[in-house]
């Protein structure tokens, strides 16, 4: 993800600390005494803060719409269905299956061990650091929040300060459905990440850009804390000859200019061959023009860029390569208009950083060879999408790249699959999450083996000294494989 959108951190307003103290000192000791006491790991107390979580979804809905109104620009109904509809259905799914989840897994045994209990126990890390962005930030810090409470952990969250309105909404309000001896918001800017981060957390999890990732993975290594870092990257979208160009148009347009190109999933740029480019253009501006009318600054259904900052950064990118739709802005209004451009050169700055906005970029490929050997001398991408009436065309750029997602005629719906994992490769990001994969993010993998004291005599076969039949039999029972029943 861009670092454009990355969290920071500082102390609650209003709250002043005494210069040289520790303003987090407290408030982490308290969690973690709350979590050594045992208090998060029954399932009865997972499932109430679960609970918690859908009421304050329900009860607030109008809240937070009007909250993503402000810092976003963002219709109810893309709120709804961006934020927090998939939120609710985190939730829900965590809540239906959570004791399944929770239930030891059988292991596997050799004759050695034929008569001992092996499985494979989730427990919950501890202390969690979430570090949330600003694009989606009711999904992207509920979603991984629901995930570290399923899991039994106490949770630190870190909105961004910069989407501030939905800030202050999760800061005042989300703690009152909660336990706020196992959980607790803070807040603040980017000087202050830096103290929060000198901290040992168990387990952590952040969503930014590859810069901080690797910043707070620098942080986690101080104390060899694990990490999750959901980051992200330039998109490639190949567009195949092969194809309706208007069909390809309608889905890169509408998932290019969702959220006003603010999504670390969305397609960063288009590899097609000049063939395919002089019918894809007129079909993109008939399809912008379709979803945002004649006048798109005036559409309800086209969000704003989150700062003034952003919206410099995205003005300076209209110069690469020539514009052929949109290229208008508003510096006033945060208005960059869904905009497409052409004869873009690889080393242009619109292809040496992810855009984050609605401005597509168009580079000429001559075959699917040639596309695949230009995504492959990139760094691996969050996300890569591929359009072709031909499987075998989008089958070989799956088999033949890598990527932290993939769709084939398709933009970023798998988001709405909880049965998905979602995460990045490489550059893109490490570890996955959505549904079970949020528990098992959030869940130590424990190892167990139950012994039997009173079995000494079959023990023998362990001890010296060795006889060549011992020896024979002990290698003979350590390589075989038996049920997997406890």
């Amino acid at each position: 993800m861009s670092g454009t959108k990355d969290p920071g951190l500082a102390k609650d307003p209003g709250s002043e600390s005494t210069p040289g103290m520790d303003p987090f000192a407290d408030t982490l000791q308290q969690l973690r005494e709350s979590f050594i006491s045992g208090r998060t790991r029954p399932a009865e107390f997972r499932a109430t803060q679960l609970k918690g979580l859908s009421r304050f979804l329900r009860e607030n809905k109008q809240l937070l719409q009007e909250a993503l109104a402000q810092d976003l620009h963002k219709a109810a109904f893309h709120s709804d269905i961006s934020e927090l509809i998939l939120c609710q259905k985190e939730v829900d799914l965590a809540l239906r299956d959570l004791h399944i989840w929770m239930k030891d897994e059988p292991a596997a045994k050799n004759l050695i061990t034929q008569l001992d209990s092996a499985f494979i126990r989730k427990e919950p890390f501890g202390l969690v650091l979430i570090l949330s962005p600003w694009n989606y930030p009711l999904n992207l810090s509920l979603g991984p929040l629901v995930g570290a409470l399923a899991a039994g952990n106490c949770v630190v969250l870190k909105p961004s300060e910069i989407s501030k309105s939905t800030e202050k909404v999760l800061a005042e309000v989300l703690p009152r459905y909660l336990d706020q001896s196992c959980f607790a918001v803070v807040l603040g800017g980017p000087e202050e990440t830096g103290q929060l981060l000198e901290h040992e957390f168990d387990y952590i999890f952040f969503t930014g850009s590859t810069r901080v990732g690797k910043i707070v993975m620098t942080a986690a290594a101080k104390h060899l804390t694990p990490v999750t870092l959901e980051l992200g990257g330039k998109n490639p979208c190949y567009v195949d000859d092969n194809c309706d160009p208007q069909t390809v148009a309608n889905r890169v347009a509408f998932f290019r200019c969702f959220n006003a190109g603010q999504t670390c999933v969305a397609p960063d740029y288009v590899l097609c061959s000049p063939e395919m480019q002089a019918r894809l253009v007129p079909a993109l501006q008939s399809a912008i023009t379709r979803f945002y009318g004649d006048d798109p600054q005036s559409s309800p259904n086209l969000g704003r860029i989150i700062s003034e900052k952003h919206f410099q950064r995205l003005r300076g990118l209209l110069s690469c390569g020539r514009v052929v739709i949109g290229g208008q802005s508003d510096e006033s209004d945060l208005y960059i208009a869904p905009t497409v451009l052409v004869d873009v050169q690889e080393t242009d700055p619109v292809m040496q950083e992810e855009i984050f906005g609605p401005i597509l970029p168009i580079v000429n490929v001559r075959s699917l060879g040639q596309a695949i050997d230009f995504i492959n001398r990139r760094e691996k991408p969050l996300a890569l999408y591929a359009f072709s009436n031909s499987s075998q065309v989008v089958n070989q750029m799956l088999d033949r790249t890598s990527s932290g997602n993939f769709a084939g005629n398709e933009g970023f719906t798998y988001l709405t699959l909880t049965s998905l994992p979602f995460g990045g490769v490489g550059k893109s990001g490490m570890g996955r999450y959505h549904g079970k994969f949020s528990f098992d993010t959030f869940s130590h993998q424990r190892a167990c083996l139950l012994s039997h004291s009173g079995l000494e005599m079959l023990k023998n076969i362990h001890y010296p000294p060795y006889s060549n039949c011992r020896q024979k039999l002990f290698t003979w029972a350590l390589g075989s494989h038996s049920c997997t029943l406890l």
